[in-house]
């Protein structure tokens, strides 16, 4: 069982907590009465779920880049923190194709900056960079990638990400090793209230939705292991407790849901489309020549968090995609989404 409280009153740093997971994580962390400080880009013009929600109470805002090491460094000493969540990336693959440098300057150095700001502090206990599914040597499976396989993702921002992973055993092995528990984690690709981005299948599929079009299909036969978001909030969060109270607890971990849940971008757009109602239908894009490389098969073997940590999915595909469309119609009532949110994350809570 995992109590919120044990982040009562607890120092929390948050890189990355303006962008949609990190939202998430900001809000469980303040209804937990965490004091969280979170240390981000600042956001654009667009809409934004973080914009939405009022967290100036329990959430202090830096604005910072992580390539900025020496502001970095100053924020981080000021607030000494117990518990570190590194979630800042350029995290869109097309865009890494057209900024790699920019890329691997916020995803690999952002992490060496972040870690050695850790490694100068006496107040961390434990630390979590979050990575991704796509780290991965991807050579199209059928059967689930495991924490030992090799990593080499094929596009720069999945390589990028790679790397973070290759500092952090480092840093682990040469600096932090019996004296701070640090952990990666590496999510499948997440769905839930508030995802406003591009590119991705389901904010695609709402902004269709509300402007009353069709869906268009990009990759319709990918196969993803899509998960709502506070799947791997929660799992996180988890995680970082747990090797705060034991340092064996310390590792890498996959989050994802099962085997049966992993599904392709048609099968998932369909279940929106019957979950959204409203004659919402879609229509598959003509092969572009000139688009960037996806893989089509990536899935994760998730046994190792089950076995060592006794944590498992809780919300199947169905629910997560309900949980979505019940925030965005809320949100499409300029109803509270804060509420939505809450009874969302309460109702999370109690599955577990």
């Amino acid at each position: 069982m995992f109590d919120l409280s044990v982040y009562q009153g607890k120092k929390v740093w948050v890189t990355g907590h303006n962008g949609f997971k990190g939202s998430w994580l900001c809000k469980v962390l303040a209804l937990a009465g965490a004091r969280v400080c979170g240390y981000s880009l600042a956001l654009p013009d667009t809409k934004n779920l973080f914009s939405l929600m009022d967290l100036s109470d329990s959430v202090v805002s830096i604005i910072g880049d992580v390539r900025d090491r020496k502001t970095l460094e100053k924020e981080f000493t000021a607030f000494a923190p117990e518990y570190v969540f590194h979630l800042a990336a350029q995290p869109l693959v097309k865009f890494s194709y057209q900024e790699p440098a920019y890329t691997y300057e916020t995803n690999v150095m952002g992490t060496v900056n972040l870690l050695d700001c850790a490694r100068r502090s006496s107040s961390v206990r434990s630390i979590l960079n979050v990575t991704t599914d796509k780290v991965y040597e991807n050579k199209e499976w059928e059967w689930g990638y495991r924490e030992n396989e090799p990593l080499n993702g094929y596009d720069p921002y999945s390589n990028s990400k790679s790397c973070s992973e290759l500092i952090t055993s480092t840093y682990q092995r040469c600096f932090f090793e019996g004296k701070v528990a640090i952990s990666t984690a590496r999510a499948g690709n997440v769905i839930g209230g508030g995802d406003f981005a591009l590119d991705r299948i389901i904010p695609d599929c709402i902004r269709a939705a509300l402007e009353k079009k069709e869906i268009f299909l990009r990759n319709p036969h990918s196969i993803r292991p899509y998960q709502h978001v506070l799947e791997p909030i929660f799992a996180y969060l988890y995680i970082a407790w747990k090797q705060s109270e034991e340092m064996k607890f310390a590792g890498t971990y996959n989050i994802g849901p099962e085997q049966s849940d992993c599904i392709s971008t048609k099968e998932l757009a369909e279940k929106f489309c019957k979950t959204w109602g409203e004659n919402l239908t879609y229509l598959i894009e003509k092969e572009n020549q000139e688009a960037v490389h996806e893989a089509s098969f990536l899935t994760l073997d998730c046994a190792k968090i089950k076995k060592v940590l006794k944590w498992k999915p809780i919300w199947n595909i169905d629910t997560a995609i309900q949980k979505t469309v019940e925030w965005v119609k809320s949100y499409q009532a300029k109803e509270n989404i804060e509420i939505c949110m809450e009874k969302q994350i309460f109702s999370y809570l109690e599955s577990i």
